[in-house]
């Protein structure tokens, strides 16, 4: 788990850092898949920024508790891509689909471990710290 944790945070800054940088600078790449300049480009690069300082400060602490809604914010948005763009052949439809199966497979591997901690019991074992009152 925790190599795919750390495969996972790697994967976000090296993919982020270029693409912040481009959608910054106004690349000629970064037309072919953002569209031109625009505010959505705006909120995007806040969004992508976002993600980029937390899987930076994950990296160095990677607490898995606080990795997971990450990853899993990130599968939904990346996995709904296709379908808001209208095709899947832009370009970051395709890297978002790819990044996203090594996040659900990171997510799926801390889910095993929290669902199977001796930590973890169930209500009915006699751990009360899980119940919801």
């Amino acid at each position: 788990m925790k190599r795919m944790i750390f495969v996972s945070l790697l994967i976000n800054i090296l993919v982020l850092i270029p693409v912040c940088a481009g959608l910054f600078f106004d690349a000629d790449w970064v037309v072919d898949g953002y569209g031109p300049v625009s505010p959505a480009r705006g909120i995007l690069l806040s969004i992508y920024g976002a993600i980029l300082v937390t899987s930076f400060c994950l990296l160095i602490k990677p607490l898995p508790l606080l990795v997971a809604p990450l990853l899993l914010v990130q599968v939904l948005y990346k996995l709904t891509t296709p379908f808001t763009v209208g095709n899947i052949n832009n370009p970051v439809v395709i890297s978002n689909l790819a990044i996203a199966a090594v996040h659900l497979v990171t997510l799926f591997l801390i889910l095993r471990v929290i669902q199977f901690s001796p930590s973890n019991k169930s209500p009915s074992s006699g751990n009360k710290s899980h119940r919801l009152i």
